[in-house]
């Protein structure tokens, strides 16, 4: 038994092995969020937060510099479904024409279905925007998961390690991938800064959005494996 599990991890390779613990982690962060989306009052730490980002006594007031909350709204809108469908469109186009139909289909299967399954939760849990504070923005929606931190961490990871393929060097390669998370970092801050979501929103987005870029970043690498798709030399 011993010798079979350590040929199992021989045959994984480090990036298959993170990627599982990070799909792993994040559907185990999604299930523990969803509890606290589905209380009858607020979580301590979903207050708490949100509060943090207002003047003391000014639930209508943000912290900050009053430029601050322009770049907010400016960070917010890099999440959005016109931004990121604009950004995948022009993606996908762009492999069209270098004949690498395989992988724009796959980056549109990734984008699309994120976009899908996070409809797909938010009608599931069915919770209200806060009230606790004023919003910065206009928003319709549900709360939970957030849309933008979930799509962000869908659109930008799966464009990140796309783009990592293709660059030379470790470096460089890092460099992308760490701009992609740091990009749905901020857009999720910017969520709870401009008071439409909880913190447990955002959290939950980006648990299920990591989650499910790194299943589908699986399947694409299992399909060039198995010669699947082969046009992506």
């Amino acid at each position: 038994m011993k010798n079979a599990a350590n040929a199992l991890l021989n045959r994984l390779e480090f990036p298959v092995l993170l990627a599982g613990l990070v799909i792993a982690g994040g559907l185990w962060g999604f299930e523990e969020l969803m509890e606290v989306a589905r209380a009858t009052t607020p979580h301590a730490f979903d207050t708490e937060i949100l509060l943090a980002f207002r003047q003391a006594g000014q639930p209508g007031v943000p912290i900050g510099a009053p430029w601050l909350e322009g770049a907010m709204r400016d960070i917010t809108s890099l999440g959005s479904v016109s931004v990121l469908v604009l950004i995948t469109a022009a993606t996908i186009i762009y492999l069209l024409l270098i004949r690498r139909p395989a992988t724009a289909f796959l980056i549109f299967v990734a984008v699309a279905g994120g976009q899908a399954l996070s409809s797909l939760l938010k009608v599931g849990v069915d919770r209200p925007r806060p009230e606790l504070v004023s919003h910065l923005v206009t928003e319709t929606s549900l709360s939970f998961p957030s849309g933008h931190a979930m799509l962000s961490a869908v659109t930008y990871l799966t464009l990140g390690s796309l783009a990592a393929r293709f660059l030379p060097g470790r470096t460089t390669k890092v460099y992308v991938l760490s701009l992609a998370v740091l990009t749905t970092l901020l857009v999720g801050v910017s969520r709870i800064y401009l008071g439409v979501h909880w913190p447990s929103d955002v959290l939950a987005g980006w648990c299920a959005g990591f989650a499910w870029a790194m299943l589908c970043w699986l399947v694409a690498r299992l399909l060039q494996r198995r010669k699947v798709v082969d046009d992506d030399a």
